[in-house]
């Protein structure tokens, strides 16, 4: 593999591109993204140089599509008209199955993967990426593919391994959830003007998903919604169940029972692969 194509050179991207130079990769790196992206890119050393879709795809070995979920789709549309043959194509959406099934569709002349790495940050853009961000990180794929498998083993990051559509409903539980506890949380404080002068930690590490940008939220939903609201309803059925055992000896039984599974997920016990 010598020439990587990064479609998309954000955080995700342009940690991915620094990952793979710090593992040792030699082989050039194009970036594909607005003319802002692309110099910060540059600026930073993150990738070689920049080209157009239609140019990069052509000379590219690997095409690591990072952009927003309907970012991805749309590169999809179109991909397989420039897409040197036999090439590798993966993704870093957050959700799989519509990004897998339109790939499955589209994409003839090339070999297609579906991937996730499970990091990322508030921050946006080149300018805030990292090597070390998928370090020690579930990576998810949805088929095999040993030459992809061997790139994300070496930059640190560990590989997990389901279908799509699995991927969409356990991520609904451990990612999207969380995000939205974290918004309802921030504004549920916002409407109690007093609450700020007594903030601690706890507020702060709990309402810190709250930060994130709607704009990468807003294809997470639209492409997810039924596993989204299956969690939803399994989170609310579980906060009334707290709520009526407010006065009971039952609760430290909860307590119990969710500290061990915390201590489960802190073990990266988190999702089995197939």
């Amino acid at each position: 593999m010598n020439t990587v194509a990064i479609v998309g050179v954000g955080l995700i991207g342009g940690s991915f591109a620094l990952a793979l130079r710090e593992a040792g990769f030699a082989g050039k790196i194009i970036g594909v993204s607005s003319p802002g992206a692309v110099r910060v890119a540059i600026e930073h050393r993150i990738i070689d140089e920049a080209l157009p879709l239609p140019e990069a795809a052509a000379l590219a070995d690997l095409i690591y599509l990072a952009r927003p979920i309907e970012g991805i789709l749309s590169v999809l549309d179109e991909l397989d008209a420039y897409v040197k043959p036999g090439a590798l194509v993966t993704d870093a959406g957050s959700t799989k199955a519509a990004i897998c099934a339109r790939a499955a569709e589209k994409i003839h002349r090339a070999r297609f993967v579906g991937g996730h790495p499970m990091a990322g940050k508030e921050s946006r853009g080149a300018g805030e990426a990292e090597a070390s961000l998928f370090r020690n990180r579930p990576y998810i794929l949805t088929s095999d593919s040993p030459e992809l498998e061997h790139l994300i083993a070496s930059i640190g990051a560990r590989i997990v391994k389901i279908s799509a559509g699995e991927h969409d409903r356990l991520v609904a539980l451990t990612s999207h959830l969380p995000q939205l506890i974290s918004t309802a949380l921030a504004s549920s404080i916002r409407t109690e003007p007093e609450a700020s002068r007594v903030a601690g930690p706890a507020a702060m590490d709990l309402t810190r998903l709250a930060l994130s940008p709607y704009e990468i939220w807003r294809d997470i939903f639209a492409t997810n919604a039924d596993n989204i609201d299956s969690a939803l309803g399994v989170f609310i059925a579980k906060l009334e169940s707290l709520r009526s055992q407010l006065r009971s000896a039952q609760m430290e039984q909860e307590f119990n029972a969710a500290s061990a599974a915390a201590r489960r997920l802190r073990a990266k016990d988190v999702i089995s692969p197939l």
